[in-house]
């Protein structure tokens, strides 16, 4: 079994999760990627099949209603218990320490879950699955990889999969481990307007320091509209943002600290970023042939700005698409004659 592919690499959901395959073919088209690697879907089959070898525990999952709020926490809870505390396989263990090593000694990297069924136009699992920043050393990479794995069965993840109504028996984790960025913003945007569909503009929302600040919801965004068209920045709201979180190397971590006051109330793009960011993100929806929704950080160097921006993530935009979708069912004159037309007796 292949337990770890690189980034650039990995090309397949099933084995590198939504997220892994998603930046491997951006890391393949030219996009700049923060270089690292994938223990892919193999490896997580391997632990859970020595956990629940009957598939018990899955199928307490998957039985559970969707509505039952307790129920499902309290399944996933010992569901995740047990995943955290067992070892990791020999097997994945031993090929994720030479992928850790390419990256560079005790390198400070992000671990990222990325499951097989997430990142579709029909579903979005954004956020219900565990990411890590600044993990460094082996021992704390290995620890944080079993940590991933649980995140699977995280409540908000199985309530979703269940109002889905999706089988457990085939979901796997995978997991993204990149070397750590340190950028000067970060944020995400949208090939088409969140708040209207409208596909001929960027939206773009950042922030100082780090994405997760916007993530964890610790500051309102600077939010610019850029039209397609005319490359026009149409749109600027500049937002008081009191929270930063920075990332500090030599096993430190990431920190919240308070936005100097200096930078709180001014934009966190220049006019040239923004440009930028707006260009990329029309180059990776061609690329893609659909709207998109990407996560960016541009790193504080002395470069143009289109050479300071990496790409951590795109995915399929959700929630325009499913209004988008073709309607199930032509329209009928009467709602009857949909009960009538389905016993083979239209009207």
């Amino acid at each position: 079994m292949t337990y770890v592919v690189e980034l650039a690499a990995a090309g397949d959901a099933a084995e590198a999760g939504g997220k892994g395959a998603s930046l491997g073919e951006l890391a393949r088209a030219g996009a700049a990627v923060p270089p690292g690697f994938v223990v892919t879907a193999a490896a997580f089959a391997t632990a859970i099949e020595a956990i629940d070898p009957g598939g018990a525990l899955r199928a307490s999952v998957e039985s559970l209603p969707a509505g039952d709020i307790p129920a499902i926490a309290r399944v996933a809870a010992a569901v995740r218990e047990r995943i955290a505390a067992a070892p990791l396989p020999d097997a994945a263990a031993s090929a994720i320490a030479p992928g850790y090593e390419s990256l560079g000694p005790d390198a400070d990297v992000a671990v990222r879950s990325s499951a097989t069924m997430e990142d579709s136009s029909a579903a979005s699992f954004a956020g219900l699955q565990d990411t890590y920043l600044g993990v460094a050393g082996l021992p704390s990479v290995l620890d944080h990889v079993r940590r991933c794995w649980a995140s699977l069965y995280n409540d908000e993840s199985v309530a979703y999969r269940r109002r889905l109504r999706m089988p457990e028996r085939d979901l796997a984790m995978a997991v993204v481990v990149q070397r750590m960025v340190r950028p000067r913003a970060a944020g995400v945007m949208f090939t088409r307007s969140p708040v209207s569909g409208d596909r001929s503009v960027v939206a773009i929302e950042g922030t100082w320091g780090l994405g997760s600040a916007l993530v964890a919801g610790d500051v309102t965004p600077d939010s610019f509209v850029i039209s397609k068209i005319t490359g026009e920045i149409t749109s600027r709201r500049v937002s008081v943002k009191d929270r930063i979180h920075s990332f500090i190397p030599n096993g430190r971590g990431v920190t919240v600290t308070g936005t100097p006051a200096g930078l709180r109330d001014r934009p966190c793009l220049t006019d040239e970023e923004i440009r930028a960011l707006a260009s990329v993100a029309r180059t990776v929806e061609a690329h893609y042939g659909a709207p998109q929704d990407i996560e960016w950080a541009v790193l504080d160097e002395p470069a143009p700005a289109a050479e300071r921006i990496v790409l951590l993530q795109s995915r399929p935009e959700t929630v325009w698409a499913a209004k988008a979708a073709p309607p199930v069912a032509a329209p009928k004159a009467r709602p009857a004659d949909h009960v009538l037309t389905l016993f083979g007796k239209p009207l």
